[in-house]
């Protein structure tokens, strides 16, 4: 039987070898047994987690990607690919949120899984574009489609019902000040394209042939992008300083955890008397009843903020009326002055799945029975809030949005309060939980990042774990408070003033990557199309040959 020659074409790309496959050598058996590829698939997937704190190896967030790609460029099938890129993205997840295992158990492997599945189709468009023999126009395009693919897996992902953005890859660049600057254009999300762009163009350097040139090309088109970026993007101008001061009881275990939390925080505040205050920040849940009807809760914080000449802002988590009837636990920033509670309030909008609530709990409740989860739903605040100092930054005025804990990982959220007029960004967390984990350092470092991409100075104030301010470029401000540490510090934070590109601009690199793919899946739709037409017309040719024949 004859077989048409597109036909021949794509069964020799998919099975066949071709000029541009490289040779295996000893490690052919262990690509072509699927247990041994399946494993080798989560590993790959689990490097790019060593650029993230506590490792921060943040340089090697550049080539970690580099095996996971060659293991899915020498797959046999886009099916194969697929899975290498399904099992890959499980890796991945499970290798970064590895801290959580103590309280989700095995369904942190679960969770894992299925939104492994996200990475199946970004697997099958590197095979597309990667296998085989490699054409210049395929390379191009792999350095520029590759990213774009990644960027809508973090884009879906960020979705707080599948987890929020946390562990997006930019991420792991928050201590590299020319990366900061491209965040300044286009958020996390554009950092997050560069670096998958710069491991395409690494990949590139291990086919043969001029393909290698369009690698180089790639790298160095990105360092002069990043180059141009750190030099030519506008940033906002220094305008003034304000003295901002943490307080971080650090671990406090029961009994009476939570009267001995607030006694930590009142001895702690008290020592920072005559230090020239313009707000001290207590970390998250630092109040465990609601001030509104604890009048002697209020009246002894008012007494400390008249002593440190400073207004306090506290969180309390505790059951609440939120003044438009409803009564539930809130997670709650609420401004205390000399004279006590302000009225300045913000209850928090986004809350952490699983630990303050269970999505679709009359199905995944069960998971409360097996781990630490939310035994009830926290109730959810209904818009962001920001908050005024009059006499603050030497009597010019000091208006700061607070955060609290998760809510630091959504970029939309400080861009939301900095066009709103915020000046300074205040993040309220508490790390208890996963203490010895990688999770304080990997939260406090997302203050960089939300510093560098509203040009805002950010304060991120702990009950326990990692507290640290952060200028408005993302560089970091004094002495961060580690993670065994009871205490508190002053930072002397500069303020600035005008906006960044991305604050202007907002998201708009995922919809420039969605364009993107797009017109990707357009073409190869348009390539397969004429494809199929020229193969029927080839069948049509070859069958009548016998009758003319005859």
């Amino acid at each position: 039987m004859r077989v048409p020659t597109g036909r021949r074409e794509r069964y020799g790309r998919l099975h066949g070898p071709d000029e541009g496959q490289e040779r295996h050598g000893r490690w052919e058996p262990m690509l072509r047994s699927a247990r041994w590829r399946g494993c080798l698939a989560l590993l790959a997937g689990a490097l790019p987690a060593l650029a993230f704190p506590a490792p921060s190896l943040w340089w090697s967030a550049y080539v970690a990607l580099v095996p996971w790609l060659l293991l899915i460029r020498s797959a046999g099938t886009g099916r194969r690919a697929a899975l290498d890129g399904w099992l890959g993205g499980a890796g991945f997840l499970l290798a970064l949120h590895h801290w959580l295992l103590p309280n989700l158990h095995v369904f942190l492997v679960v969770l894992a899984a299925l939104l492994g599945l996200l990475w199946a189709p970004w697997g099958l468009v590197v095979f597309r574009l990667l296998h085989g023999t490699v054409s210049a126009a395929a390379a191009a395009a792999a350095v520029v489609v590759v990213p774009c693919g990644w960027l809508l897996i973090e884009t879906v992902r960020s979705w707080q019902g599948l987890g929020g953005p946390w562990g997006l890859l930019g991420a792991s660049q928050w201590e590299v000040a020319p990366v900061l600057r491209v965040a300044s254009v286009g958020g996390v999300w554009l950092v997050s394209l560069l670096v998958v762009a710069v491991n395409t163009a690494v990949v590139l350097l291990f086919v043969s042939g001029a393909v290698r040139t369009v690698g180089v090309a790639g790298i160095a088109l990105c360092a002069l992008s990043t180059g141009a970026v750190a030099r030519w993007a506008p940033q906002p101008q220094p305008s003034g300083v304000a003295r901002i001061a943490v307080v971080q009881p650090g671990v406090i275990t029961s009994p009476h955890s939570v009267d001995r939390r607030l006694a930590a925080g009142e001895r702690l505040t008290a020592s920072l008397a005559g230090r020239g205050l313009d707000l001290v920040v207590w970390g998250e849940s630092s109040v465990g009843v609601d001030p509104a009807r604890h009048p002697d809760v209020t009246a002894r914080i008012a007494a400390l903020s008249r002593r440190v000449g400073a207004d306090v802002l506290i969180n309390a988590d505790a059951r609440q009326n939120d003044g438009s009837g409803r009564t539930g636990i809130f997670k709650s920033a609420m401004l205390v002055g000399p004279d006590g509670l302000t009225g300045d309030r913000y209850d928090k909008m986004r809350l952490v799945p699983f630990g303050e609530y269970v999505p679709a709990r009359s199905l995944l409740g069960w998971v409360t029975s097996v781990g630490r989860a939310a035994g009830e739903d926290r109730l959810r605040g209904s818009r962001p809030v920001t908050m005024f100092l009059p006499d603050a930054a030497h009597g010019r005025g000091l208006r700061f949005g607070p955060l609290i804990c998760f809510e630091s990982a959504f970029p939309d959220m400080s861009r939301r309060l900095t066009r709103d007029g915020a000046h300074l960004l205040v993040v309220q967390s508490s790390t208890s939980t996963f203490q010895h984990s990688w999770a304080p350092e990997q939260h406090a470092a997302l203050g960089a990042l939300r510093a560098a991409e509203n040009g805002r100075p950010v304060v991120h104030a702990t009950l326990t774990g990692v507290s640290a301010a952060y200028g408005p470029r993302g560089e970091r401000i004094g002495t961060p408070l580690g993670t065994g540490t009871s205490g508190a510090e002053v930072f002397d934070v500069p303020l600035a003033s005008g906006t960044t590109l991305y604050v202007r601009w907002g998201d708009w690199p995922m919809a420039g990557a969605a364009a993107v793919l797009v017109v990707y899946a357009a073409f190869v739709g348009v390539r397969a199309m004429r494809r199929r037409d020229r193969d029927a017309r080839s069948d049509g040719s070859g069958a009548a040959s016998p009758q003319t024949d005859r």
